[in-house]
């Protein structure tokens, strides 16, 4: 097989199947460098909130099955929320480290980094280990502004066997964003998430 026909052949699979230049093919036959199919593409329809809520759920599920380490399942979870729940400006988690919040994987602006149990929404949520749904966070006493576009917020907490991990904390720069149906979604999200991130 000559250069051109290594290239040719090259060419021809990258697109469907990951190459490494360096053990596969040398790589002075790659004028460039290796692409590889997206990992996961999901259909999540813009259906009704129950649809969209179902869908996400399997779609975290597929994420998170096989993987083993927290921050990674934590880190995915934030990204498939912030990507497909409309009108949020920042979606994430707080860790529970040493009986305080901690941040943990998120999208959107830069957070506070340590919140005390008590403390703010995530903090009210943390110490009753309850989810809290604020219409309006400049209403809420003791309220965090980490953004001060947030309007509302949903904060949910992760509790494994009796034990607080942390909590999945949703801000939306709309009052009232949130209801009951994003609570129930959320929760479930939540129950399936929890033991892989414990």
């Amino acid at each position: 097989m000559n250069d051109f026909e290594r290239f040719k052949f090259v060419k021809q699979i990258v697109p469907t199947h990951p190459i490494d230049a360096r053990s596969a093919t040398p790589s002075r036959f790659l004028p460039f460098p290796p692409i590889y199919p997206p990992m996961y593409q999901f259909d999540i329809a813009a259906g009704s909130k129950a649809e969209l809520y179902r869908d996400l759920l399997a779609a975290l599920d597929a994420l998170t099955a096989d993987e083993p380490d927290p921050i990674a399942n934590m880190a995915n979870a934030a990204a498939l929320i912030w990507e497909y729940l409309p009108d949020l400006n920042w979606a994430g988690f707080y860790r529970n480290v040493d009986g305080g919040l901690v941040l943990g994987p998120f999208q959107g602006k830069v957070a506070c980094i340590r919140i005390a149990f008590g403390d703010g929404v995530c903090g009210a949520a943390a110490k009753t280990r309850e989810t809290q749904l604020v219409e309006d966070v400049l209403a809420f006493p003791g309220h965090i502004a980490c953004d001060v576009a947030s309007r509302s917020e949903l904060v949910v907490p992760v509790v494994v066997e009796g034990r607080l991990v942390g909590v999945l904390d949703l801000d939306s720069p709309s009052p009232a964003r949130f209801d009951a149906e994003d609570t129930k979604g959320c929760e479930a999200l939540v129950a399936l998430l929890g033991p892989r991130i414990a």
